[in-house]
């Protein structure tokens, strides 16, 4: 297949039932990738998998909360089992509670705090612990955090605690990717701006205001991660890459 070659290697995607995760369960598939497709709800994993199939790919689905460390661990060994591999490739993109939380801050009552953070650090923290065992045992391994340009920007509309997830799991990321270094485990955050799946009023005058003139696509992030997945970025860890149409420059 040539560069970026996924073939005998298996991957989590969280949140792929739809959107971003699922182009990026689509694009790893493509690269030769068997796709453990995990979504809330059981539907919408069947769905991004049956898309797998039908394109010649190879999925299953694992529908389970991420915030659930024990259905976590469960579903990452019955992935590994239904694929006949150890589970090498994990993209942390589920991050969108029931309740986000949106609002002013002042405005928030404290039992909606937890939502947007549980999600976002606690619920990429268990996957990465149920990973990073078998990573270790292989030898190598990729983690690929989905963040958002919230994460490192303050914005007045309302996202705090989403920043605050998105920005804790950044940190968190950063550390794994110094202690897993040495052995042959990447782990990068890619940081997305303005999707297509944000809809709303006013949608088409942003997408103006962004340098490319369009909002990002789900094939935009999966081939993004594609390359953070494969070999050849053994030798890039620890970063956080914006991925947003040049919106933002750092």
């Amino acid at each position: 297949m040539g560069m970026f070659d996924l073939t005998g290697h298996v991957a989590l995607v969280t949140g792929a039932g739809q959107n971003a995760g699922a182009g990026i369960a689509r694009a790893l598939a493509r690269q030769g990738a068997a796709v453990a497709v995990n979504d809330l709800r059981p539907e919408r994993a069947e769905e991004t998998c049956a898309e797998i199939e039908k394109a010649g790919g190879r999925a299953v689905p694992v529908p389970f909360d991420v915030t659930d460390i024990d259905a976590v661990r469960a579903e990452v060994a019955r992935a590994a089992d239904a694929l006949d591999g150890t589970v090498d490739i994990l993209v942390n993109n589920a991050g969108i509670p029931a309740d986000m939380g949106y609002g002013p801050f002042r405005d928030i009552a404290p039992e909606r705090w937890r939502g947007p953070v549980e999600i976002n650090l606690f619920g990429a923290m268990n996957c990465v612990h149920a990973v990073l065992p078998g990573m270790r045992e292989a030898g190598w391994g990729r983690v690929v955090q989905i963040s958002s340009g919230a994460g490192r920007t303050g914005l007045a509309i309302g996202v705090s605690l989403y920043g605050a997830g998105k920005s804790g799991v950044e940190g968190f990321i950063r550390h794994v990717s110094q202690e897993e270094a040495k052995a042959g485990i990447t782990a990068n955050t890619l940081a997305l701006g303005l999707m297509q799946s944000a809809g709303g009023p006013g949608i088409d005058r942003i997408a103006e205001g962004i340098p490319v003139g369009r909002l990002g696509r789900p094939e935009d992030v999966g081939a993004a991660v594609a390359f953070l997945a494969s070999s050849e970025a053994s030798w890039l860890t620890g970063q956080t890459v914006d991925l947003n149409g040049g919106s933002h420059t750092r």
